[in-house]
């Protein structure tokens, strides 16, 4: 089994599942997959995904488990947890088949509190047995060298990250050496995404909540609307906890002209997980002098695709500005030597109940190329925002 325990996945999986469960517990959900890089699969591959997916469906959460996650996760109460222990994945839900070109096609529909949930472990299961079926064999020696290098200036420049590795793993063993060996000598490695080598190794969970999110209230409430009412919902449920806020669902610029003064205040910070840092760093740190508000109380994490060499950029420029963090996932789980996948599994549909007509959901990048969901769906968000002259341009 390549996913072995339900907790192998990210924390904001499960903030996200609980959220929905608070709000809108009747929402459906579509999730879908792509590779960027147009990969063509063979029937083999499709064959061994089939049998880790129903391996999913072998997955409880233990007692073990409940617990971990009751003492470490005062965010979420313990009535989430005793759901958890009896949700099983559903391989009915999953539909998965390799098209004419042998492109692979992914998506799982259900309730959003649970098909959320499904989108980690299926990269995971998929970014594995893609290096299994090339032949990749990740050599340990070469793995720990790279790492020594990465800590060795974390530790000299007081870098402060987190390892967010989860979904574009190279396999769960190498995630496991590495986080084994971050939390031996990285003393500025504040801690893991991952819920699973979180207890295992004694580590911090770190997460808040992902693009679906506000994805989700675009979708529902329209896009002018989104940023503000998707942190509002966030307030609602969780009162000032896991408070750093995602900026880039619909471009920067336009979260930060719907972000009002209490949430400037209210939020520790903000992500930064896509675009230019530097440009953003100036913009955000401007918007909180607007606000009256000290940026250096605040704190941004940056996560889009870094290495070490850029995230000590990024630190030198924030001098003196504002705090940073930075989540650092393909870097360090995916720096073997061979192309890491290209793989993202996003939600493309959703709907408030099973009565309702199915909406598109979409997401704009700050990364020119890489807005995400239906074309048409995506030039209407452009033009509802003032992004676009017309909505069919």
């Amino acid at each position: 089994m390549i996913v072995r325990t339900i907790l192998d996945t990210d924390l904001y999986k499960f903030t996200t599942s609980y959220a929905y469960i608070k709000l809108f517990p009747y929402a459906m959900g579509r999730f879908s997959f792509k590779d960027r890089d147009e990969t063509e699969y063979t029937e083999e591959f499709l064959e061994k995904l089939k049998a880790e997916i129903d391996n999913l469906s072998r997955l409880i959460l233990t007692y073990e488990e409940l617990e971990y996650m009751t003492r470490s996760c005062r965010f979420l109460p313990r009535v989430y947890w005793e759901w958890l222990s009896s949700f099983r994945f559903d391989p009915g839900k999953i539909e998965v088949y390799l098209d004419e070109a042998h492109h692979l096609h992914v998506e799982v529909v259900d309730y959003l509190y649970k098909v959320t949930l499904y989108e980690v472990p299926l990269l995971a299961i998929i970014s594995e047995i893609k290096n299994s079926f090339s032949g990749n064999i990740a050599d340990p020696e070469l793995i720990f060298c790279k790492l020594s290098k990465k800590t060795g200036l974390s530790n000299e420049r007081q870098l402060p990250f987190s390892e967010f590795g989860t979904r574009r793993r190279f396999s769960f063993d190498v995630q496991e050496a590495v986080i084994d060996y971050l939390s031996k000598n990285a003393r500025y490695c504040t801690g893991t995404s991952n819920c699973y080598f979180a207890m295992k190794f004694g580590m911090k969970m770190m997460g808040t909540h992902p693009h679906e999110w506000f994805m989700f209230h675009g979708a529902q409430f329209g896009y002018k609307h989104a940023n503000y009412m998707a942190l509002e919902n966030w307030v609602n449920v969780y009162d000032g906890d896991l408070g750093i806020a995602l900026s880039d669902t619909y471009t920067s610029d336009i979260f930060l002209s719907n972000l009002s003064r209490k949430q400037a205040k209210l939020f520790d910070g903000v992500r930064c997980d896509s675009g230019n840092e530097f440009e953003f760093i100036d913009k955000l740190t401007a918007r909180y002098k607007e606000f009256g508000i000290d940026a250096t109380t605040k704190t941004i994490v940056f996560s889009n695709a870094l290495d070490f060499g850029k995230a000590l950029e990024i630190l030198d420029y924030c001098h003196g500005k504002i705090r940073c963090a930075f989540g650092i996932g393909t870097n360090l789980t995916n720096d073997t030597g061979f192309k890491p996948s290209n793989i993202v599994m996003k939600l493309s549909q959703c709907k408030m109940n099973v009565n309702q007509k199915w909406r598109e959901c979409v997401k704009l990048s700050d990364d020119v190329g890489k807005h995400t969901g239906n074309p048409q769906e995506v030039q209407a968000c452009l033009y509802e925002l003032g992004l676009s002259s017309s909505p069919n341009s």
